[in-house]
């Protein structure tokens, strides 16, 4: 597969795509010390959708409640077995339906840019599941010890095209132990879910907080976050951001105990809103556009 390498201009930082598999990013490494989580590696992600490095979500990320949805008068139902689908271990579909996708055409590509387009449309079977014809404009461009993933999202017929979607950047920090790692979040709303990771309508505030990661684990939603938010993990004097530039007002943060990786997701909804609604929308003649960027 072709692996396209970003090289910042001005640091030793690199960044790696692969737009066949996806348009997944693969590497952000500092002087060659790599700053994503590799997990069980792109191998694992292109067989079996198991996620690693930096990969996009869409159209919905994280999980849904139904197998079936409404979109204003329409209703949806997401067949068993249905292209691109891959289910919980409660049987719930996760992670909408491109992980791996080949189909991306890259549009660009310089030493410190890359554009990459996904012709939704042009694939019926993904269709079937979300019958919301748009295409998918991704630029990854690496500047000043940052990366900035830049998503338009144009919808192609005359139909708006919910903005469920997201990504998922798993960030690490090697040499230094896990306990000690330091959080850094911005005021957010926290969504409280039920046994199955999905929002129960109760919500409570949370302050801005900067502490240790210790022994604690997260896999926590959230709504309310202000366009350029910061979240931020550092130690052993590295620090990682990742800043909600624009279109990102919800959140994940995901940080297992038996790995030594953390998420701060951006999303453009919140867990399960196709299926619960709040949401927005690209309507037709009005692309809708979303970034986030990486800082190292």
């Amino acid at each position: 597969m072709h692996v396209v390498t970003l090289q910042d201009q001005t640091a030793p930082v690199t960044a790696q795509f692969v737009p066949g598999a996806g348009m997944i990013g693969i590497s952000l490494a500092d002087d060659g010390v790599e700053l994503l989580g590799q997990r069980r590696g792109l191998d694992a992600y292109l067989s079996a959708g198991k996620t690693m490095g930096l990969p996009l979500l869409h159209p919905w990320a994280n999980r849904l409640s139904a197998r079936t949805y409404r979109v204003g008068h329409d209703t949806v139902e997401i067949a068993e077995g249905a292209a691109g689908v891959r289910t919980d271990e409660h049987g719930l579909p996760i992670h909408g339906l491109l992980a791996a996708r080949p189909d991306w055409r890259v549009r660009a590509e310089t030493a410190d840019r890359l554009v990459a387009e996904y012709d939704f449309a042009a694939t019926p079977e993904l269709l079937a599941s979300f019958p919301f014809p748009h295409t998918l404009e991704i630029t990854a461009t690496l500047r000043e010890r940052t990366l900035s993933i830049r998503t338009v999202v144009t919808a192609t017929a005359d139909r708006p095209v919910p903005l469920c979607f997201g990504f998922h950047p798993y960030l690490r920090l090697p040499g230094v132990p896990r306990a000690e790692w330091t959080v850094e979040t911005p005021p957010l709303r926290h969504l409280e879910v039920d046994d199955r990771g999905l929002p129960t309508g109760a919500t409570r505030l949370q302050p801005a907080a900067s502490e240790p990661l210790a022994d604690r684990t997260f896999d926590d939603g959230y709504d309310e976050v202000a366009e350029g938010a910061v979240f931020a993990v550092s130690g052993g004097g590295r620090r990682i951001t990742v800043r909600f530039d624009r279109g990102y007002p919800a959140a994940q943060i995901f940080a297992p105990a038996s790995e030594d990786v953390i998420c701060f997701e951006p999303m453009a909804a919140p867990t399960d809103a196709l299926t619960g609604g709040g949401y927005d929308t690209a309507r037709p003649g009005t692309p809708a556009v979303a970034q986030f960027s990486i800082g190292v």
